[in-house]
């Protein structure tokens, strides 16, 4: 019997190490280190769907795409996005299904859904670029990057310049009721790099956009949409922390939606970094009682589900979950 249904949204840590070549064979690598901590949450007897970014990879592709233009047309941004979630997906089931054998567990089926995700054309992120994609440039060639290409370009974190794309935020998931009919039999890897962001013309038909999805938002998004029981954000930390990196770094094992958002006030939580995990945790919490979004390490995914480590965030707090208990 499922002990929940979940909804896992990867980070780029389980996709790729940050001072590994930035090679297919090595991604793979990864990957299937990844795909066992998933299998052990099916083992487990959780039910999942898996969500993940897609950063470092569709920035190669639009880089090596741009790359050889004088040679075959580049490709716009949103079919890099498409390209991306095929080739990861491809990994992951490659991965999973290899994991999965390990476990006697062949019956389980594992496929990616190439997944579109609508974004309103008068989203504030196409007017702020936000996300950043792709290498990491020096000064000068970002000067030149901007002046010859338009693109709006910021320094990271001490590591270069890279190029910065909007960030809009999902409304509706295309692909949302295959994703339903599939959810019983089989482990879906769906929303990959947050989705296709795509834009309904007044026909109703569908266009493509450049743009980057945050995969967090996706995965809340789609947790709702399938009623899932719990959206687990696995990143590179085991707990969400206040001060994070400081002195007075304080781990936080439980937070109400309302101390979520007190926090968030506060500027706690960086942005591009921890803030859109806890935006799309309290935004998951809020649907609805019962739901949990957990926030924790890929390697203390199992541990983080059944209540021994991670932040869980939960529309109460934790006293008044255990009262309400209580009294069933």
């Amino acid at each position: 019997m499922s002990k929940g249904r979940i909804v896992v949204a990867l980070g780029g840590n389980a996709l790729q190490e940050a001072n590994a070549p930035a090679t297919a064979e090595s991604q793979l690598a990864v990957i299937k280190k990844t795909c066992g901590y998933i299998a052990e949450m099916e083992k487990a007897d959780y039910e999942t769907i898996i969500v993940h970014g897609n950063g470092p990879q569709v920035g190669r592709i639009l880089l090596a795409s741009e790359t050889a233009k004088d040679i075959t047309p580049s490709m716009p941004f949103d079919v890099c996005g498409a390209m991306s979630q095929g080739y990861i997906g491809y990994h992951i089931q490659q991965g999973l299904k290899e994991a999965l054998h390990k476990l006697n567990k062949d019956y389980i089926s594992v496929v990616t859904l190439v997944t579109q995700m609508v974004v309103s054309e008068d989203d504030p992120g196409f007017k702020n670029p936000t996300k950043p994609i792709g290498p990491f440039y020096s000064p000068c060639e970002a000067d030149r990057l901007m002046a010859e290409k338009g693109w709006a370009m910021k320094e990271d974190a001490g590591r270069g310049w890279r190029r910065l794309i909007a960030s809009p935020v999902p409304t509706e998931i295309i692909e949302l009721e295959t994703i339903k009919k599939l959810w019983d039999t089989t482990v879906i890897i769906t929303c990959g790099g947050g989705g296709i962001p795509v834009i309904r013309r007044e026909d109703g038909s569908l266009q493509g956009v450049a743009a980057v999805i945050d995969k967090d938002f996706a995965a809340g998004l789609l947790a709702e949409g399938i009623g899932a029981d719990v959206l687990l954000i696995l990143t590179g930390v085991e707990k969400v922390s206040l001060h994070y990196r400081t002195p007075g770094q304080v781990e936080l094992n439980h937070l109400s939606v309302a101390q979520a958002e007190a926090y968030i006030e506060e500027g706690h939580f960086a942005s591009g970094s921890m803030l859109p995990k806890i935006q799309a945790a309290v935004k998951f919490a809020k649907a609805g009682p019962g739901r949990r979004a957990i926030i924790s390490s890929l390697d203390k995914a199992v541990d983080a589900l059944e209540g021994r480590t991670g932040t869980c965030i939960t529309l109460e707090a934790e006293e008044q979950m255990g009262r309400a208990a209580a009294q069933m």
